[in-house]
This record gives structure tokens, sequence and C-alpha cells, in this order.
């Protein structure tokens, strides 16, 4: 997806949702103590890592606190974290990490420096040649991936050893056969199923 497109549609989903940008970060902000965003490292584009953002749906971090997936319904989520997680809506401000230029649209989601190192090197080559996405097709296919771990003995060990290497692959045929329809295909099924959500 070229960068003109990228900052076109970013720009336009902002002004739609400004209305959300104002309600969102009263409720938190009434909802429970910290900050408004959350920001997290992740790996980008060339392998250099940024700050991703999103608006914070747990309670806010504490040293020793830092599980790096959340299963069904974690504890440390609030009430008002469990609507706009259900909805999509904590991943809005990365249509300002787009403007940017650290993501894109339509991309791989972008992982943890914990996750990447468990790429293989020719998966990361790939994945690493395009800048992540606020979605993508993987993203689409695992949206309940929260349910699907809860049932795992071992969520964690479950995400490194099976779904992980789900998604890259899925993201690897994304790259490889990418087409401005696929992305629009893409950002068309990422809004019906917020909007069935």
């Amino acid at each position: 997806m070229s960068r003109v497109f990228d900052i076109i549609v970013s720009f336009l989903a902002l002004v739609f949702v400004l209305p959300l940008f104002v309600a969102v970060p009263i409720l938190i902000i009434l909802d429970s103590r910290g900050p408004v965003f959350f920001r997290q490292e992740r790996v980008g584009f060339g392998r250099n890592p940024f700050k991703v953002l999103k608006f914070r749906s747990m309670v806010h971090f504490q040293p020793g606190d830092s599980a790096p997936i959340t299963v069904g319904r974690d504890p440390r989520i609030t009430r008002i974290g469990k609507l706009i997680r259900a909805c999509k809506i904590d991943e809005l401000p990365q249509f300002l990490n787009v403007l940017a230029g650290q993501m894109s649209v339509v991309g791989p989601r972008p992982e943890v420096p914990r996750y990447v190192a468990l790429y293989p090197e020719p998966t990361a080559k790939i994945i690493f040649s395009v800048r992540p996405g606020i979605t993508d097709p993987a993203s689409v296919q695992f949206r309940n991936e929260s349910d699907l771990l809860k049932h795992q003995q071992d969520p964690e060990a479950f995400y490194c050893s099976v779904l992980l290497p789900r998604k890259l692959k899925i993201s690897c045929d994304y790259i490889m056969r990418r087409t401005i329809l696929t992305d629009l295909g893409i950002i068309l099924k990422t809004f019906l199923l917020c909007f069935r959500r």
C-alpha cells in the first residue's frame, strides 16, 4: 500500500473518529488511574523499534506486572477496557503511528522484541521488508485470539509454538501477494468485524 494512500486513509479515519478521541480519554480517566495512552515498544520496518500507541485498556502498569499477552478475561483489563478492546477502539491511536511513518494501515502486526527473537531469519527478512500495520489477514483470522489462549494450559507457550508461526506464515503469504485491492478487502473485513462487535 502506498504511503500516500496510508496518509489519506489515516487522516480521514481520524476525522471520522474524532468524537471517540474526546469521549474515550474521559471514560478512561473516570474508570481508573493512569495515563490515557498505552505505549509499548514494537519492532517495525527494517527491524527498527518504535512505540506503538493504544488507548489504555488495562490497569496502569506496575513494576513486575509484565505478562506479555492477555488471556480471556484478564483481571488487569478495566471496565472501559473491556468495551474498547471488544470493538478494537483501543487501536485507533495507531493511525497517529501511520501518519508518523512508523506503520501502515494494512501490514503484518508489529510484535514485541521478545517474540521477534523467535522469528526464523528468512521469515524476518520478509516481515521487516514492509511497514507493520493496524490490521492484516492474520488479525482477521485470529480475531478471537484471547479467547483461544484462555483454554490453553500454558498460553504463552501455545502462542509461541502454534499461533505465532501460523500468523507469520499468513503475513508472509500476504506480503508476497499484496495489492491495493487485497488491502482494501482487509480494511473492509476489519471494519465489518468491529461493527459487528
